[in-house]
């Protein structure tokens, strides 16, 4: 288990110079005073912590989060103490999600989640929960194992033959695709004699299935010493046990040599071939193919509906019991629209896949949702977790799109109708303010279209994904290593709009809160803080006085 020391020292080290910050950001612990770091300058120093700037009496349920890797959480480094000293809680994303999760075989391995959420335990800190069942970031290589083809009994069939000694002498009537071979007499019998650097097809023209395998039967011997050569079965090169894989015929007595092969997976004709090298004149005196068909079939319609129910109560279950109801607020499902597909009442149908398992494929796109839901829930309890703080949310990205608003409250009307647990949405923004005065005033005009949209579902509303990128009047982004300062202000006070409209719009009493996605630069000014090029620090810029001003009101 994480020690909660560990914690402290982190804050420590970090108020000491690693993060740029004030005495006001650490605080925390009884006598424990941060010295400000030299090097930071003003207007920013003596700013709080983000999170201390929200009103709590006027909006009570408004909460800040912010987006980590767990690797980075469990660090207890730089993310780490920034997150949880400026944001009310955390999220990991995909890789609190079955993909990162659950392997091939079944195997879930919670050892991260499991320190997570230890260590969130012993400094109070909260979590939302990462998606609980999506199309993307799942454990696709457990489902299409639960899913695979049942195996069943075969009988082995005889397939085609060929005697050597029944054809006459002269000519060979098979393929010869190299070289040279002919009908003679030999030992007492007629038989196919194929010469040097010679590739002979010496059984064809049957039907080949690339999932069965089959069972080639020959006998061979070189006409004056032992011969090695290589076989092909519908355009597969199958190795023997001589050298470099050959195969050996004696050259001293006749030799039975049986194949165990499979044809190459798009053959469409059946033919096995001897590719014989300069090792001497070979003789062939019988062929025979016999196969095991594919001992596979697909499971029933019905037993892949009863795999994937199991596969939603097992991944439930495991969640949960790590949980032990730490997570109140989770994404039951994330992005299921699909924004190409349409149905006859014009709205957006639910994504769907022939490649693999998606939940609504196989549960059924009205029912999943409540089904999915009701297993969470129901592990959610048996788990410690007390069932008036669970909260799930549907979340979805591109709901700017009118229609795909529209489309999404299409589907939770079905899915509230059948007994869903639906009580928020998570919309996931993907935000520009741009140079351009007509462009950047349809931004505006969306996102407020987008808020009123929200608000009047009767829902909570999440907001995450919240970075906002910088792009001049051209269309083109500016880089965090690029922005003057002039134009960084300008990325806060839009930041400052939108917190503000969120706090507007959305009734009190809805507001589920917001969650950064990046708290610090990337390639993108988005953070709240910038990395200074020199020392690598992290240092507060405009946009985190824009966050603290809006959230404050001013």
């Amino acid at each position: 288990m994480i020690k909660i020391s560990k914690f402290w020292n982190g804050l420590l080290m970090l108020a000491a110079g690693a993060l740029v910050v004030s005495c006001a950001d650490y605080n925390v612990t009884d006598d424990f005073r941060a010295e400000p770091d030299p090097s930071f300058v003003e207007p920013y120093k003596d700013l709080g912590p983000v999170k201390s700037y929200i009103d709590r009496d006027k909006f009570p349920n408004m909460s800040l989060g912010a987006l980590l890797k767990v690797s980075d959480f469990n660090k207890q480094e730089l993310a780490h103490a920034a997150a949880i000293t400026n944001f009310d809680n955390v999220a990991f994303g995909t890789t609190l999600m079955s993909g990162s999760i659950v392997n091939g075989r079944g195997v879930m391995n919670f050892l991260d989640m499991s320190d997570l959420l230890d260590h969130v335990d012993e400094i109070g800190a909260e979590v939302f929960g990462s998606p609980i069942f999506a199309n993307a970031n799942q454990g696709d290589d457990w489902l299409a194992t639960l899913t695979a083809p049942i195996e069943i009994p075969v009988d082995y069939v005889e397939g085609k033959s060929v005697d050597f000694n029944e054809m006459s002498v002269g000519n060979y009537t098979g393929t010869i695709e190299k070289g040279k071979a002919s009908i003679v007499r030999y030992d007492g019998q007629n038989v196919l004699q194929i010469n040097n650097t010679s590739n002979v097809r010496i059984v064809e023209d049957f039907e080949v299935d690339p999932k069965a395998r089959y069972t080639i039967t020959f006998w061979a011997k070189g006409a004056t010493k032992d011969v090695n050569f290589n076989v092909n079965f519908s355009g597969n090169t199958i190795e023997g046990s001589g050298t470099n894989g050959t195969w050996v015929a004696k050259g001293d007595k006749w030799t039975k040599l049986v194949v165990e092969a499979q044809s190459a997976p798009d053959a469409t004709e059946g033919f096995f071939r001897i590719d014989n090298g300069r090792g001497g004149i070979l003789y062939i005196q019988k062929v025979e193919v016999g196969y095991y068909p594919d001992n596979h079939r697909p499971q029933t319609e019905e037993e892949v509906k009863d795999t994937i129910n199991y596969a939603v109560y097992t991944w439930c279950d495991g969640l949960m019991k790590i949980n032990k109801g730490r997570i109140n607020s989770f994404d039951i499902i994330d992005e299921a629209i699909d924004s190409k597909a349409t149905l006859e009442n014009g709205m957006y149908d639910l994504k769907h896949s022939t490649e693999k398992i998606f939940w609504q494929d196989i549960l059924g796109s009205e029912n999943y949702v409540p089904e999915v839901s009701k297993v969470a829930s129901e592990a959610y309890e048996r788990y410690e977790g007390d069932p008036s703080l669970l909260r799930f949310f549907v979340s979805e990205s591109g709901l700017d799109d009118t229609k795909k608003m529209e489309s999404l409250e299409y589907w939770i009307d079905i899915w509230d109708a059948k007994g869903a647990k639906i009580d928020g949405i998570n919309a996931k923004l993907n935000l520009v303010y741009s140079e351009d005065a007509a462009t950047q005033a349809d931004n505006v005009a969306k996102l407020n279209t987008l808020l009123d949209n929200l608000a009047a579902t009767g829902k909570l509303i999440r907001l995450s994904n919240f970075d906002i990128k910088y792009q001049d009047a051209e269309g083109l982004n500016v880089t965090a290593d690029k922005i003057s300062a002039a134009q960084r202000q300008q990325l806060a006070d839009y930041y400052a709009y939108v917190i503000k409209s969120y706090m507007d719009k959305i009734p009190h009493e809805k507001q589920a809160g917001m969650c950064k996605g990046n708290m610090v630069d990337t390639n993108d000014p988005v953070g709240l803080w910038s990395i200074d090029k020199d020392s690598k620090d992290w240092v507060r810029n405009a946009t985190y006085k824009a966050f603290c001003d809006a959230l404050s009101g001013n």
